[in-house]
């Protein structure tokens, strides 16, 4: 478990942060924004029980601000949960810690979030007719439902909220699955076939969907039963079927921009501890935070993802051209700027 820090500590761990970022910024440059921009992050967390965060987190939640979106997206695993052992005390003091050093500087700046559920956060793992984890889950609807309100967003479908719901948000439809664990409940993919054909979704700009849990896997160690969809065929099927332009995901530690048929794969390293490196690969892995612009005029997407451990935007062409999973599915790399 992490060392506890006094007060006096964690507020001068926050001051360096806010002064790293704001100088990293300033070196950094910031690509040509868009008529909407979006932030997104994921895998935050340390090891089990942690309350805190390793450094390059507080530099990414201190660099956003000055990214200017309108909206920053996590992709999940937010706390360090997922351990039967951990007590409520210890749950409350995590998300109050997330709240502390994540939610409020974000939610202070004026930037509206959307959280989606991690195994780490609130896991829907099913074990003997009940959730295995039963515990964290309570625990993260109720951090989140007191949180519902005050996190700027335009709701479309908030009643399953925080683990599955949809928002409208600046001419742009997220729609959040909960994909905390390897199998989504056929009910709620009911319910995204409802949701993506309502007249909010048939409406927006753009259809983006967010999950924890990815279709495909492309890092190593996670390339394996429990850490991607057990339906991705069939939910892949269902949002290109509904023209959802990406489906965004964390929990593989390691970033690549993806496409497989109609689908973009939009596939977020981790903010947080334990990067991991892509598949085939024998690059380090780092830390990363990515950022999405859109043009509507010339119906273009650009991504751009900063490498969190050298402050440099990431260069794409450096990535591998395609990855294919241990089942033999191949996805293509796609270029930074798509559309247009």
């Amino acid at each position: 478990m992490a060392p506890t820090l006094t007060r006096r500590q964690v507020l001068g761990l926050g001051g360096l942060a806010l002064g790293a970022a704001a100088a990293s910024a300033a070196g950094l440059g910031l690509p040509p924004r868009g008529d909407r921009r979006l932030v997104l992050i994921s895998d935050l967390n340390a090891s089990y029980g942690s309350t805190s965060y390793i450094p390059e987190v507080g530099q990414g939640i201190a660099l956003i601000p000055s990214l200017r979106p309108d909206l920053v997206v996590c992709a999940g695993d937010m706390v360090a949960g997922q351990k039967a052992s951990l007590d409520t005390a210890q749950l409350q003091a995590m998300w109050a810690g997330f709240d502390r050093q994540v939610l409020r500087p974000l939610r202070r700046a004026g930037l509206p979030f959307v959280p989606a559920m991690g195994n780490h956060d609130a896991s829907s793992s099913w074990v003997g007719g009940r959730y295995a984890f039963e515990r964290e889950r309570r625990e993260a609807s109720r951090y989140w439902r007191r949180q519902q309100g005050d996190l700027g967003l335009s709701f479309a479908d908030g009643s399953g909220f925080p683990f599955f719901y949809s928002v409208l948000q600046e001419e742009m439809f997220l729609l959040v699955l909960d994909a905390s664990s390897a199998r989504i409940p056929s009910e709620q993919l009911r319910w995204v076939e409802r949701s993506l054909a309502s007249a909010a979704a048939r409406a927006a700009k753009t259809r983006l969907v967010v999950g924890h849990l990815p279709l495909l896997g492309v890092s190593q160690g996670r390339d394996t039963a429990g850490n991607v969809l057990a339906q991705s065929q069939e939910l892949r099927q269902l949002l290109e079927r509904n023209q959802v332009e990406a489906y965004i995901s964390g929990h593989q530690h390691a970033y690549y921009p993806g496409r497989i048929g109609q689908l973009d794969l939009i596939q977020l390293g981790a903010l947080g501890s334990g990067p991991r490196k892509l598949l085939g690969q024998s690059t380090a892995p780092f830390q990363t935070l990515t950022v999405l612009d859109y043009d509507w005029n010339k119906g273009r997407r650009r991504d751009s993802t900063v490498n969190m451990r050298n402050m440099q935007w990431l260069n794409p062409g450096r990535l591998p051209p395609r990855l294919s999973d241990s089942r033999g599915r191949t996805q293509i790399r796609r270029p930074a700027a798509t559309g247009g």
